[in-house]
């Protein structure tokens, strides 16, 4: 039994990118000796932290993973987010111990933050699907952080880092989807090395859900580019008789949305437990995203396939490889009338019962844990 290595470093608040590092966690260890090391981004010495971003690396980081390796000896290391705690340090590190690795990507963060000019980052557009910033927000500079010009600049300096390491020939790379391996392959002038791993979702045993009240779920961060506020407006102006969106989650629009659609149709009900999600998910009549970004595999929708429940999301990245041919709930992004006439179908109980039925089983095939232990193993053995 292979001893399997995970590196994560978890974000400030948790989000799908850390439920789905769990996740497959779980899941590898039925057939690895896996062991993970987690870092926080909480900081304890600011000046030290300033001469780690300069540097681009992170002794303390470094520390705790040779004290990992010593203690473990892994044969493998996976690795999941590195900024900033993780540091791009630790490649360097692995190469030096000649330890093999892969990482996993799971945004396009990387093709945003490679750039110090922003007219680089926006190409020819004033929009940035991979990130949801606009152009005009920033001016020359590339300002990946709005609200911090030293804090876009130590992103940049990791940016550039980690864009040549992902660049390499021997890096080993783990994407979500065939989109996302597309994409990359084109960015990173290379084909070799790149490989399709979709997140590991943890089956829900779903018995019959009594659905005594009628309401859809949205469910994740409250942004601009997660188009809550165009969500929002479809679904008024759906006037679905009887059927209320729930709103769940946190971020930087949240107090403003909230202000601004007071009526009982609208129910912001703020971050809660995963669990709690789960079961309002099981109880709705569907789930909902207006994104306006590219996505990898989302969260929301795949835990609402598992439990039978339909989605209604955009036609982006790479959302409908998780969804049966031809889907009939997908909708144009950004048109929002045809986003309107899709939420029109939770009238009609029986055809979401019918997709529910359609998308649980199509999902279900995808995520046969058996395929996923041979291609990781697979992966690993890659040359």
């Amino acid at each position: 039994m292979k001893n399997i290595l995970i590196i994560h470093t978890k974000y400030r608040s948790t989000g799908g990118e850390d439920i789905a590092v769990d996740n497959e966690t779980e899941f590898l260890k039925k057939t690895f000796n896996v062991k993970t090391l987690y870092y926080s981004n909480d900081i304890e010495n600011y000046f030290l932290q300033f001469f780690y971003f300069l540097i681009n690396r992170n002794f303390g980081s470094e520390k705790k993973l040779n004290d990992a390796i010593n203690k473990f000896n892994p044969d493998f290391v996976y690795i999941h987010n590195t900024w900033f705690k993780g540091s791009n340090g630790i490649f360097k590190f692995l190469n030096k111990r000649n330890i093999p690795f892969a990482i996993k990507i799971h945004n396009f963060r990387y093709d945003c933050t490679r750039f110090i000019l922003s007219k680089n980052h926006f190409r020819s557009s004033n929009y940035c699907n991979l990130c949801g910033l606009n152009k005009s927000d920033m001016g020359v500079f590339n300002s990946y952080f709005l609200d911090s010009k030293l804090k876009s600049l130590f992103v940049i300096i990791y940016g550039k880092k980690y864009f040549k390491i992902l660049k390499h020939k021997k890096t080993k790379i783990l994407v979500l989807t065939e989109f996302h391996k597309s994409y990359l392959s084109k960015v990173l002038l290379k084909n070799d090395n790149i490989f399709i791993f979709p997140n590991i979702t943890n089956i829900v045993n779903n018995n019959e859900t009594i659905k005594d009240k009628k309401f859809i779920v949205y469910a994740g961060r409250i942004s601009d580019e997660k188009g809550v506020d165009v969500l929002i407006d479809a679904f008024i102006k759906a006037k679905l008789e009887g059927v209320t969106l729930k709103i769940i989650g946190g971020g930087p629009n949240l107090n403003m949305l909230k202000d601004k659609f007071k009526e009982p149709k609208i129910e912001f009900l703020g971050i809660i437990s995963n669990e709690d999600t789960i079961k309002l998910i099981s109880k709705s009549l569907a789930v909902v995203t207006a994104t306006k970004l590219y996505e990898g595999q989302p969260t929301l929708l795949c835990e609402a396939s598992l439990l039978g429940v339909p989605s209604i999301f955009p036609d982006t990245g790479g959302i409908k490889e998780f969804f049966p041919l031809d889907y009939k709930l997908k909708f144009v992004q950004f048109n929002y009338q045809d986003l309107r006439s899709k939420l029109l179908n939770v009238k009609d109980e029986k055809l979401l019962k019918e997709i529910g039925i359609e998308n649980k089983k199509f999902l279900i095939n995808l995520l046969d844990e058996s395929l996923f232990v041979d291609k990781f193993k697979s992966i690993i053995d890659y040359e």
